[in-house]
């Protein structure tokens, strides 16, 4: 064996403090390129509304796919996983919260399709809070491995757009229940809940990065 090829061989003593201390998965990388893509999928949803442009449901849907695929490799290498730069718990919560945007966008443009709805001022507002949620939630994940103390005004910057959003879906609902057009008010009502929901999980999420920020700043 020549040198260079010595070199590149792990030492005897080296596997066996990675068999003993296994390496620690990068879990702030995980979080903010799921965040990025949940950010992502939510800029589609903003532009959906604006436009009734089926090729962009169709891009919502298939961000859903990919969505699932990064939350099952992000919980698999936390199975896995020896030790954790955050608390177990928390990690789970922001991958589940995470990926729960992504699921209430694509249902919201499912039912949309289903129940033969087009899109509407209201729904737009509240795209756009939920597109600023994940901007700040996008922002927040990829701070916490360099500057945890400033990723707190991310996490309540996402809460004030999940608060925004409620007043938004409550303006919506009362204009909605206006008239006797009652198949159309329960078809809308649909809608407008399943974005309020994605609005929650927008909020779940900056609770837990608040929370990680609280642990590790």
């Amino acid at each position: 064996m020549n040198d260079q090829a010595a070199k590149a061989e792990p030492s005897v003593f080296r596997k066996l403090v990675e068999r003993v201390f296994p390496k620690m998965g990068d879990f702030f990388g995980a979080l903010a390129n799921q965040c990025s893509h949940v950010a992502r999928t939510a800029g589609d949803l903003v532009e959906f509304m604006e436009t009734g442009d089926q090729a962009i449901g169709e891009r919502i849907r298939a961000d859903e796919h990919e969505a699932d695929t990064i939350k099952a490799h992000n919980l698999h290498e936390l199975n896995e996983a020896f030790s954790t730069p955050i608390d177990r718990e928390d990690l789970y919560r922001a991958i589940m919260h995470l990926d729960e945007i992504t699921n209430y966008c694509k249902t919201t443009v499912n039912e949309m399709n289903v129940l033969g709805l087009g899109t509407d001022k209201h729904c737009l507002e509240m795209a756009m809070h939920i597109k600023m949620g994940t901007d700040a939630l996008a922002m927040g994940f990829s701070r916490l491995a360099t500057d945890p103390k400033s990723a707190a005004a991310d996490a309540d910057a996402a809460r004030k757009c999940e608060h925004k959003c409620e007043k938004a879906y409550r303006r919506a609902i009362a204009e909605l229940f206006q008239g006797d057009d009652y198949i159309n008010m329960f078809k809308r009502r649909e809608i407008y809940r399943h974005m309020s929901n994605a609005a929650d999980r927008v909020a779940a999420a900056g609770n837990t990065l608040h929370d990680i920020v609280v642990k590790i700043a």
